[in-house]
């Protein structure tokens, strides 16, 4: 039985196989020809390991900047990582978590097939670190059994529907119409940013001023090669890494030395940038492919399964639609982080704060990207910078504030770093004191039918 739930846990939590397996049930149901069957599930599966590799190119091109920070500032701390905790969870709660996994994704469909919330979530390993998140909370809330895996995949079930939902508005706006949702946990700040955006949006309408998206920002003539945006942010990520990586050297030219792997800091900051820019365009390019083949595809679950189903995907799929975004909301929820990494070292010294969040090149690049674009979308360059720049900040603080629940379960070292695992985890973690674990089932049952009955009930009397 654990091979087969190991078996299923491995399909389910690979992106490109399990949004290919979903593009071929969507083609089957579409009744496509073999051909075309075959095309199509291929091309998706091409897409999610072309996305997948540009993402690896690009965390592995800022995992040295990282450390880099670490070693010319001096500073000690936990860094958020999702897949760090959740390899410490599945020790421990792997059965569970494989069981919450595989039905909380039924769920998922129930909950888009009854609700108005009509998305499905496709981006297969964040909901595997939320489902590692909720098995560890329910345990510890004495929830045993089938009661644990019931409820926790209810939970998933409706963080996967809800989590799409508010964002969509926001989404259609960026991509023009419904076809995309977005499909990532850290959808409350990337919301937050999109509400920026709308305040300096708004002002600008309320003022007759146009609102200037980061895509027309006007590079003087000299300069017009910056309009390429591979060459543009090579050349921006050059400047961050020859900054950080030179102060590194002359603070401890051994430790950076081993950093660097023995190459030259210049050199080895002209390759860093210049990864990092080939993985964006890696990224954007399997992007390109997974909408041309995914979208169509879905068609057959909408028209069969789920009426109106929307695919929601990880949020690189977010990129190509302002790329220029994509870097200035990197650097400016960067910023936060360090703004909110010093706020916390103020606290601490004050006694307010046991623990220094750094600030993970890896989220404020996906993660700080992705509340860029959104905040771009609403409001502009002002609405990039300041909706990513309090991103930084958010996430920083939620991450502070997450560590002590985790510690009271074991696991003080390290934390969950995207918005809606914080929010989740402190949520349910500080519940799951207070409230024991039978009270916890129906509250999580309650949450669960909620949208459904609402549809059925006050949603229908809305349409009449």
């Amino acid at each position: 039985m654990r091979g087969i739930l190991n078996f299923i846990q491995d399909i389910l939590s690979t992106p490109a196989i399990f949004v290919g397996l979903i593009a071929m049930v969507g083609l089957l149901l579409q009744k496509s020809n073999v051909q075309t069957t075959i095309k199509g599930t291929i091309k998706t599966i091409l897409g999610f390991v072309v996305l997948t590799a540009g993402a690896n190119v690009i965390t592995g091109s800022l995992e040295p900047f990282g450390n880099l920070f670490q070693l010319a500032f001096h500073v000690n701390g936990v860094v958020p990582n999702n897949e760090a905790i959740t390899s410490l969870g599945l020790s421990e709660y792997a059965v569970q978590t494989a069981s919450i996994f595989a039905l909380g994704m039924c769920a998922n469909i129930v909950m888009a097939r009854f609700s108005k919330w009509k998305y499905i979530f496709l981006t297969g390993h964040h909901a595997l670190y939320m489902s590692c998140l909720i098995s560890i909370i329910l345990s510890i809330a004495g929830l045993d059994g089938w009661m644990l895996i019931v409820g926790g995949a209810l939970l998933l079930g409706v963080l996967m529907a809800f989590f799409p939902a508010i964002m969509q508005p926001s989404m259609n706006k960026l991509t023009g119409d419904d076809t995309l949702s977005l499909g990532h946990f850290g959808s409350c700040c990337y919301w937050l940013s999109a509400q920026v955006g709308k305040l300096f949006g708004n002002a600008a309408k309320k003022n007759n001023k146009e609102v200037r998206s980061t895509e027309e920002i006007n590079f003087p003539k000299g300069l017009s090669f910056l309009r390429d945006n591979t060459v543009s942010i090579a050349i921006v990520m050059f400047l961050c890494y020859i900054i950080v990586a030179g102060k590194a050297q002359f603070t401890d030219a051994a430790a950076a030395a081993e950093i660097f792997g023995g190459t030259n800091w210049v050199i080895s900051s002209i390759i860093q940038s210049v990864t990092f820019s080939a993985g964006i365009y890696i990224v954007l390019a399997g992007v390109r492919l997974i909408i041309a083949e995914i979208v169509p595809a879905f068609r057959g679950i909408s028209e069969k399964i789920v009426p109106n189903a929307t695919p929601a995907i990880d949020c690189p799929i977010v990129f190509p639609f302002a790329p220029n975004a994509v870097l200035i909301g990197f650097l400016c929820s960067f910023a936060g982080g360090i703004v909110g990494l010093l706020v916390l070292i103020l606290l601490g010294n004050t006694g307010l704060a046991a623990a220094l969040i750094l600030p993970g090149a890896v989220v404020h690049f996906f993660c700080g990207a992705t509340a860029g674009v959104f905040g771009n979308a609403e409001g502009g360059i002002k609405g990039c910078v300041v909706g990513a720049f309090i991103h930084g900040v958010v996430v920083t603080f939620l991450a502070a504030a997450l560590l002590p629940v985790l510690g009271s379960l074991g696991f003080a070292n390290t934390t969950f770093s995207d918005a809606d695992f914080t929010i989740v985890g402190i949520i349910f973690g500080n519940l799951a004191k207070v409230v024991g674990g039978t009270g916890l089932f129906v509250i999580i049952a309650v949450i669960y039918a909620l949208p459904i009955l609402y549809n059925y009930t006050l949603g229908r009397k809305k349409e009449a």
